[in-house]
């Protein structure tokens, strides 16, 4: 399985955000694991350049549901993202939302590579990582 250089999670959800760190550290998949309580914070912290560029993170776990900026609107933000500050980044679906029409919206805009149901697992998370990083 490919090691990632980063990881961000997008989850307003602070116990979520703990467990998910947890299943990421266990696999040992990534050298960081940088977290966003909201689509606002983490199109922040997309955008903001640093001398080694833009963050880049190779995945992002995305919640649909939170405050400020939710997964949909953060999508937004992120699809008028330079083709620099987007690079090869995967963008998965992270949720707890069972409604067809969230699965269907997320298949239909092209910066989603998946849909997963939470709560993240290894088994999970391994499943990304081979299909998404091979």
């Amino acid at each position: 399985m490919k090691r990632l250089r980063t990881i961000l999670l997008i989850d307003d959800d602070a116990p979520t955000l703990f467990l998910n760190k947890l299943v990421i550290q266990e696999l040992d998949c990534t050298d960081q694991v940088l977290t966003a309580e909201n689509g606002r914070q983490a199109i922040k912290m997309l955008i903001e350049k640093t001398e080694k560029g833009f963050l880049c993170p190779d995945l992002i776990l995305l919640d649909i549901n939170m405050p400020i900026l939710n997964g949909w609107e953060f999508m937004v933000q992120y699809q008028k993202l330079s083709v620099e500050q987007k690079a090869k980044i995967v963008v998965v679906m992270l949720t707890t939302s069972l409604n067809p029409d969230d699965r269907s919206r997320a298949e239909s805009i092209k910066d989603i590579k998946d849909f997963v149901s939470k709560p993240l697992d290894e088994t999970t998370l391994k499943d990304i990582i081979e299909k998404h990083f091979n």
